[in-house]
């Protein structure tokens, strides 16, 4: 069969089981994840397997530090799955929900009701642990799903894809409700993005690169996860307790993530503190790439060039400029930020209002780390990406905002006049 008719099966499979899937109840589709926790706490021995091959190829192609980070699965990474699972169940079920109802004069009732997008296809690099979170987060949606992982997580994710069809076929939901493109061939994501018959939306998880093509090549509707430059500015009203660390955690919690901090802005009228701030950064080897006079505190310090500003290091690397208070800081984010999370660190409600008025980025925190920038960490059990688009979602993705709705008008026999 060749890849162009292996995909479009895949499609029609899983148009197929959205019919079925969409009226799955609350309690099959908590059983399936129930049953995927002990799926991968037993075999968690073949997943870290599979994983360890993928880590030995990206070492012989030389892939980048960071990627490795991403690509890596390890019991705490396991056992952290595992809880994101456990989480989703305690999610109530977002399907059937009654929006909003009225009735008119006529006496016509009206509901609206929430429903399944549908099919979903969901492409992602060296993140192994999107097979288990996008899976998870559709069927409790009560939508279906066609995974296209990267080649690098190739054995990884189709270890786990196999966990997770054993785990919901036991617990009776539909064959084909996830499903795994299981050729590294690039032509695979070219049909995949063309099949507006059978797939509802796009979905893709990695570098600008990657979301840039796949949004100018799709004719299905995208919900884009575009970079993370992040910043964290310091205002002159902070506490620089909570300033160092929060700084501390933005960039070093985990580098490799999109929500980790990229640039540092301080108010000039605290450029005295800088150093402060900075030094538990040196200590463990951050590089600080900074204006004139961030250099001119320590010889260790590099210049920052212009593309420092737009750029996504993934990486120990920060970029750092003092600033003429709140206003030259906003107008610096929104010249250069990627619209994902900025963070303030002030004391003063009236700055923070205008930070947060001024900026428009999906997430702004007070005096809180950017990597609270998680759908975890927002109560949603896991994500399936953070948009910063604005339709249809924004921020990070979980089961509510995997669904649309329609419209269920009641009657007794009405005619309109």
């Amino acid at each position: 069969m060749s890849i162009e008719n292996n995909i479009i099966e895949l499609g029609k499979r899983a148009k197929n089981a959205s019919q079925n899937m969409k009226v799955c109840s609350s309690d099959q589709k908590n059983l399936a994840l129930t049953k995927l926790t002990k799926n991968l706490d037993k075999n968690r021995n073949k997943i870290l397997k599979a994983n360890i091959i993928d880590l030995e190829n990206g070492e012989k192609k030389s892939l980048p530090k960071p990627l490795i980070n991403r690509l890596t699965l390890t019991e705490k990474s396991i056992d952290g799955l595992i809880t994101s699972i456990e989480d989703i169940i305690k999610i109530p079920d977002p399907i059937g929900i009654t929006l909003e109802k009225w009735e008119r004069p006529n006496g016509l009732q009206f509901r609206k009701i929430s429903t399944p997008l549908g099919v979903l296809g969901v492409i992602y690099e060296s993140r192994p642990n999107v097979t288990v979170d996008a899976s998870c987060l559709s069927i409790k949606s009560g939508n279906c799903i066609i995974l296209r992982g990267g080649s690098d997580s190739f054995y990884s994710s189709k270890e786990l894809v196999n966990n997770i069809t054993n785990a919901f076929m036991e617990a009776g939901l539909p064959e084909y409700c996830v499903q795994m493109i299981n050729t590294p061939e690039r032509e695979a994501v070219d049909h995949l993005l063309s099949m507006r018959d059978y797939v509802d939306v796009i979905i893709p998880r990695g570098g600008k690169g990657l979301i840039e093509k796949i949004n100018s090549a799709s004719k299905i509707p995208v919900i884009k996860h575009l970079d993370g430059i992040c910043h964290v500015y310091v205002d002159k009203d902070a506490d620089l307790n909570i300033a160092e660390k929060v700084v501390f955690n933005s960039k070093m919690r985990r580098p490799e993530i999109c929500g980790a901090a990229e640039t540092l802005l301080i108010d000039e009228k605290i450029k005295d503190e800088a150093i402060k701030i900075l030094n538990p950064l040196k200590e463990i080897n951050c590089e600080i790439r900074g204006d004139s006079y961030i250099q001119s505190l320590d010889s260790s310090f590099k210049s920052a060039k212009e593309e420092d500003w737009s750029t996504e290091y993934l990486d120990k690397i920060l970029s750092v400029k003092i600033v003429k208070g709140i206003d030259e800081a906003v107008k610096h984010i929104n010249n250069y930020s990627s619209g994902h999370t900025e963070s303030i660190i002030t004391n003063n409600e009236v700055t923070f209002e205008k930070f947060y008025n001024k900026i428009d980025s999906a997430i702004i925190l007070k005096n809180a780390s950017t990597q609270f920038a998680d759908g975890g960490e927002f109560g949603f059990g896991a994500e399936i990406g953070i948009s910063t688009d604005k339709i249809h979602v924004r921020g990070p993705v979980g089961t509510k905002h995997l669904t649309t709705f329609k419209y269920v008008v009641n009657g007794n026999g009405q005619e309109r006049p």
